[in-house]
Parts: C-alpha cells; structure tokens; sequence
C-alpha cells in the first residue's frame, strides 16, 4: 500500500514537471510569434477587448450582474484601448498602463466579492474570470518583449538606424520576457556544442 502511495506523489510530481514545462514552451512560441507579427497581435487584441465588452454588456443585460462592476469592466476595456494605440511600445511608466494594472486588482476584489456572495457553478465563474479578467491582461504582458526589438528602438543614440538594423537584425539582441524564456529554455533542455 505505501508503495502505490509513493507512485501516486512521483507520478503527480513528474505530471506538474511536464505541464509546467508544456506552459513555458507554449509561452515561449507565443512571445516569438507576437514578436514577429505585431500588427496581426495588435488586431487579435482588440477584437478580444471588444468580445470581451460585449461580454460585459450580456452579463449585465440577460444575468444581472452588478451595474457597478460591468462598468468597471468596461472602463478597463476602454483603458486597454488606451494602451493598444501604442502597441507594441508599452511604457511600463505611462498613466495608461498603471490605470490599467490598478483596474486589473478592482476588477478582481469586485469580482471575488461578487461570486462570494451569490453562487455560481465553478465553470460559470472560472468563465467569467477568463474572458472579462485574465485573458486581455495575458496577451499584452506576453507581448511586453515586442516593443522592445521594433525599429528603431535597439539604436544606441547616435548610431545609424539602416546600419544598425543589417547589422544586428531584428533578433540580434532580445530583452524582456523572451530573455526569461530563453534561459529556462537553456537551462531546462541546454543545447549541445558541436565538438571538432
């Protein structure tokens, strides 16, 4: 008995190594394909933040949520708008994305009070969670590293911006998350040196 005890916990521990590692490679493919196809993420964003009100406006007319917290929710859209205008440049520093950071934590507490309080199946909340909290947040802290390799902001002052780009390229030098991912990468499944 004791032995399918300590199978079962191996198991489990060798089953989260395997999803963590599956999510970190999804996150990584994600942050290289937003990287590359900026305009296609920026477009894809919006039409989420837009599926994402209308969601709000259906909660709020053929469910009764809260008034006040499907207008908080909408007003976060509105503010993710703010910060798609500038999209893939997204200053961690602006009052737009701080407003928005702020409106994720209310939106969260509102929500957490609200379902508190009135039932709900565990899809129905982990829906709501999903598509209104989670998912519009996700892609723009996934595309954070875009901005980063756009031209013309790799140019050290005072270089040429042609010269700089042919000869580092769009993909010389990474920052941000994708550097995160890299080295997990590295440091999970190194590769190997060719040996002459």
């Amino acid at each position: 008995m004791w032995f399918t005890y300590l199978l079962s916990w191996l198991s489990l521990v060798i089953q989260i190594l395997f999803v963590t590692l599956a999510i970190a490679a999804g996150l990584y493919y994600l942050a290289e394909v937003i990287e590359e196809y900026t305009v296609a993420t920026s477009r894809i964003i919006k039409y989420m933040i837009w599926f994402s009100t209308a969601v709000l406006v259906g909660l709020y007319l053929f469910e009764g949520f809260p008034a006040v917290m499907m207008s908080v929710g909408l007003f976060t859209n509105l503010v993710y708008f703010g910060l798609l205008q500038t999209f893939p440049y997204i200053l961690l520093t602006s009052p737009n994305f701080i407003l928005s950071c702020v409106l994720v934590v209310v939106n969260h507490y509102m929500a957490f009070q609200f379902f508190a309080e009135e039932y709900y199946p565990f899809s129905e909340v982990l829906a709501y969670f999903t598509i209104c909290l989670w998912v519009i947040p996700f892609a723009f802290f996934v595309s954070l590293s875009a901005g980063e390799n756009v031209l013309p902001s790799t140019v050290q002052h005072g270089d040429d911006v042609v010269s700089n780009y042919f000869t580092k390229g769009k993909r010389g030098k990474r920052s941000g998350i994708l550097v995160i991912f890299s080295f997990l990468k590295e440091a999970v499944l190194p590769s190997r040196q060719k040996m002459y």
